[in-house]
C-alpha cells in the first residue's frame, strides 16, 4: 500500500503556464466563429486538456502548474465562473480610458515574468492573443531558454513565427474547439469513388485528399473552418495562396462535384453532395440588430432616432447664440425638439451635452449643427469602444450618419 506521507515524485510531464489574453482571443473568433467563440469562452477546461494532453518536449504530456485568465469585467463577467472552475486565476482588467485600453497588457507581462523569474522552473510559456502585443515577452521567454508557444484567434504575426517555438493557428484552435481530437492526423484512405473536376486541383494533392476524407466521412455538413484545418495541416503550402485560387471558398470549388462549398449562412460551410444539400445547411442566424439599436442596448446612449439627433443639432446651434449655461441650454433645445415635431426628452439632451463637453472641454457659442454632430460622434463611437463593440466599415457608416444626424453624410457646401 502505498505511504500517503511520502513525498510525491514529479510529474513526468512539461510544466507549463498558460496566460490568456480573453477579451482579445474572444473577440477574435467571433469575427471567425461565433460558436466557437462561446465554446472558447464557456468551456476552457475541454481545449486546454487537449494541450496539455500532448507531448510538451519531456513525455507525457503537459502540467499547467499556472493558469491565468485576463478580462474585462464590465463585458465579460458572465464568463468568469467557467475560468474558475477550469481552475483558472481570473484577473479583472478593466476598460480605464475612453479609448477601451485596459491594463490587460502590462498585467500578463508583469505576471508572466514573476513566473519567469520564479522559484519554480516552468518549462514551457503559453501566450493566447489575437495580435502581437507579446512578441518582446516571448523573445524573454526564448532568451530564458524557454519553450513558447502562441495561441492566436486571428492572422499571425510573422514575428510569432520567428520567435516562438509553436503557433496554434486561428484554424488549429477552431478545430480544437470543435473537438476534432484527430486534427493532425494523417489523412486516412479516401472511402469510395470521387469525381473530380478535369483540369481542377490534383488528385493526388494531400490537402484535396484530406478534405476528401474528412468531409466524405462526416455526419453532415462541416464548417469550412475546419475543412480549411485538415487542408492546411496536410498540405501546408496551401496557407499561402490556396494553391493559386486565393482564397478557401475558390479552391474548394475546384475540387469536384461530390464536394460542395456555400460561405452562407456563416462562417460557412462544406458538404457531401451525394448525401446533403443545401437544404441541410443550419438556419441563417437572425438578423443582427441595426446599429441604431445594438448602440443603445450596450451603452447609456439615448435612443434617439436620425431625424431627432439632427434637430437637436440644429436647435443646440441656435440656442448656443443665446447662452452657454447648460441647464438653460438644455431646456431650450427641448423646448425646440417639442415645437419642431421631433420631441426629445430633456434627459437626452443633458447626455448629448455631456458627450459634448467631454470631447470639445467646453460649449462653444459659435458652433455649427454639423461641428456639433462631429463632436457627438466622436463621443458615440469611443463609449462604443470602451464598451467592446466593434463595428465594420459598412456599421462605422451607418453609426456615423445616425449619430450625426445625417449632419455628416456629405462635406458642407462651400468648401
Amino acid at each position: 500500500m502505498a505511504d500517503p506521507f511520502a513525498a510525491p515524485t514529479r510529474h513526468p510531464g512539461a510544466r507549463a503556464a498558460m496566460f490568456v489574453d480573453f477579451d482579445n482571443v474572444y473577440t477574435g473568433l467571433q469575427s471567425l466563429d461565433p460558436s466557437a467563440a462561446e465554446r472558447f469562452a464557456t468551456d476552457p477546461g475541454a481545449w486546454v486538456a487537449a494541450i496539455a494532453a500532448a507531448d510538451g518536449g519531456a513525455g507525457g504530456g503537459r502540467r499547467f502548474l499556472i493558469r491565468n485568465c485576463y478580462l474585462n469585467p464590465s463585458v465579460y463577467s458572465k464568463y468568469r465562473l467557467f475560468w474558475t472552475r477550469a481552475g483558472f486565476r481570473v484577473m479583472d482588467c478593466p476598460s480605464l480610458t475612453q479609448q477601451g485600453k485596459s491594463s490587460t497588457d502590462i498585467n500578463l507581462v508583469l505576471d508572466a515574468m514573476d513566473v519567469l523569474g520564479g522559484r519554480t522552473d516552468i518549462d514551457e510559456f503559453f501566450i493566447a492573443s489575437a495580435d502581437a502585443d507579446f512578441t518582446s515577452l516571448v523573445q524573454r521567454f526564448r532568451a530564458a531558454d524557454r519553450r513558447t508557444t502562441v495561441i492566436v484567434a486571428g492572422a499571425v504575426a510573422a514575428a510569432y513565427r520567428e520567435m516562438a517555438d509553436t503557433v496554434i493557428q486561428s484554424f488549429e484552435l477552431l478545430a480544437m474547439l470543435a473537438g476534432a481530437a484527430s486534427a493532425a492526423a494523417p489523412p486516412a484512405n479516401v472511402p469510395g469513388p470521387i469525381a473530380l473536376v478535369p483540369g481542377g486541383v490534383g488528385m493526388h494533392s494531400a490537402g484535396v485528399l484530406a478534405v476528401l476524407d474528412f468531409v466524405v466521412n462526416a455526419p453532415g455538413p462541416v464548417k469550412g473552418a475546419l475543412v480549411a484545418h485538415r487542408a492546411l495541416v496536410a498540405e501546408p503550402s496551401l496557407g499561402n495562396d490556396w494553391a493559386g485560387h486565393g482564397k478557401f471558398g475558390a479552391w474548394i470549388s475546384q475540387i469536384g462535384e461530390r464536394i460542395q462549398y456555400s460561405s452562407r449562412p456563416a462562417p460557412g460551410w462544406v458538404w457531401d453532395a451525394k448525401r446533403f444539400s443545401q437544404q441541410d445547411l443550419p438556419l441563417e442566424a437572425a438578423a443582427v440588430p441595426a446599429v441604431e439599436e445594438q448602440v443603445p442596448r450596450v451603452t447609456d446612449v439615448p435612443a434617439l432616432s436620425t431625424a431627432q439627433y439632427r434637430q437637436v443639432f440644429l436647435a443646440m446651434e441656435s440656442k448656443l447664440r443665446l447662452t452657454t449655461n447648460r441647464n438653460e441650454l438644455a431646456k431650450m433645445v427641448r423646448d425646440a425638439c417639442v415645437a419642431s415635431g421631433a420631441a426629445v426628452s430633456r434627459s437626452a439632451v443633458n447626455f448629448v451635452i455631456q458627450g459634448l463637453i467631454y470631447v470639445a472641454g467646453a460649449l462653444n457659442g459659435e458652433a455649427t449643427a454639423r461641428e456639433l454632430a462631429t463632436a457627438w460622434t466622436q463621443n458615440v463611437e469611443a463609449i462604443c469602444s470602451v464598451t467592446g463593440m466593434e463595428f465594420n466599415d459598412e456599421e462605422l457608416s451607418a453609426l456615423r450618419h445616425w449619430a450625426g444626424g445625417g449632419l455628416l453624410d456629405a462635406e458642407p457646401s462651400g468648401t
